[in-house]
């Protein structure tokens, strides 16, 4: 089932990173990761709703897009999981690339939340079972978010 929504500021954007996460956290199974691909145009609020999202998980640190450095990890105390892994695939040559980092590894830990910005560009390492969510930008403030 497919959820759309319109947000008028990073704040709004930001907002709904945070109600989701506190979702995943209170219907998690823990059997396996959960996976977030996020796509959409660059500027189109990944970073934002991630930075709500991360909020929402209860990490404190300020979140900026990895695309330099791929990947970033951070620690959870939360009792379902234990890690947030942020990744931007974004400077990818070739999906095998991914593999580098164990990415195979961190998405089948069920301790592990994922979030991956440019998922399209890994999409042959991907689960079944994940959540896309694309951003569009539509104007200077305005964003449509669509959960898939």
């Amino acid at each position: 089932m497919e959820k759309k929504y319109i947000t008028n500021s990073s704040k709004q954007t930001q907002k709904i990173g945070e109600d989701f996460a506190k979702e995943i956290l209170n219907c998690a199974d823990n059997k396996q990761a959960i996976i977030i691909g996020l796509s959409g145009n660059l500027g189109g609020g990944k970073t934002n709703f991630l930075q709500g999202f991360a909020r929402g998980l209860g990490i404190k640190e300020k979140i900026l897009s990895p695309t330099f450095v791929i990947q970033k990890k951070f620690s959870l105390k939360k009792k379902s999981f234990k890690n947030f892994y942020h990744i931007d695939c974004y400077r990818l040559k070739k999906s095998k690339d991914i593999l580098e980092l164990d990415f195979k590894e961190t998405i089948k830990d069920p301790e592990n939340v994922v979030a991956i910005e440019w998922p399209e560009k890994v999409k042959i390492f991907l689960p079944k079972d994940k959540v896309f969510i694309r951003f569009e930008f539509l104007d200077k403030c305005k964003r449509k978010i669509v959960f898939q």
